[in-house]
């Protein structure tokens, strides 16, 4: 599946509910995973499966708020991280920066 691909599945699946929420109350939920996220980094002993999930949920809840502001994540993505780096124009990064 492709970004834009799957940008479509959370448009078709949850953007009702997105709208009717709103954005600050979806950006709230994805604030709220964040913090998950954190929680699980922050303990001892790492759980992928969990870590995984929660990362799963940040970047589909990063995605509704772009369905809500009707911004084309794959388009954004690729612009914002080319296939190199924007400072030194290398691939990997040799600037450091």
């Amino acid at each position: 599946m492709n970004i834009s691909d799957f940008q479509d599945l959370i448009k078709k699946l949850y953007y009702q509910k997105d709208l009717k929420r709103g954005l600050k109350s979806t950006f709230i939920w994805l604030i709220e995973e964040i913090g998950e996220l954190a929680t699980l980094l922050n303990s001892q002993n790492k759980d992928k499966e969990k870590v995984s999930d929660e990362l799963a949920d940040i970047i589909a809840w990063t995605v509704s708020i772009a369905n809500l502001l009707e911004i084309d994540m794959e388009k954004a993505l690729f612009s914002k991280y080319p296939n190199k780096c924007k400072k030194c124009n290398s691939s990997p990064c040799k600037c450091g920066k």
